[in-house]
């Protein structure tokens, strides 16, 4: 199961009643636009015990269109790669 934003703020708010739903809000907009915006600038994103968020460039190529066979070029592109950290690895195979 996916997790969506409008499911993380529920539970945000249920583990931390003390704040305000709009200021979870905030914090979790907030820190979406910070990995967003690292990440369009080229560097990489660690989060301790999570991962690392970093990007890597697609060369051009010459891929084929599936329903008609037709040689289509497609250009350079950026895509984001994550590596899961040891901890993160270690609790999602029950090893403690």
């Amino acid at each position: 199961m996916a997790i969506v934003k409008s499911k993380l703020l529920k539970d945000l708010s249920k583990n931390y009643p003390n704040f305000l739903k709009k200021d979870l809000e905030k914090f979790v907009n907030i820190v979406l636009s910070e990995i967003k915006n690292t990440l369009k600038k080229g560097e990489r994103v660690e989060l301790r015990g999570f991962g690392v968020f970093s990007t890597k460039t697609q060369r051009p190529r010459i891929s084929r269109n599936p329903k008609t066979g037709e040689k289509v070029n497609t250009p350079e592109k950026k895509t984001i790669h994550f590596k899961m950290s040891k901890d993160l690895f270690k609790k999602l195979n029950d090893e403690t």
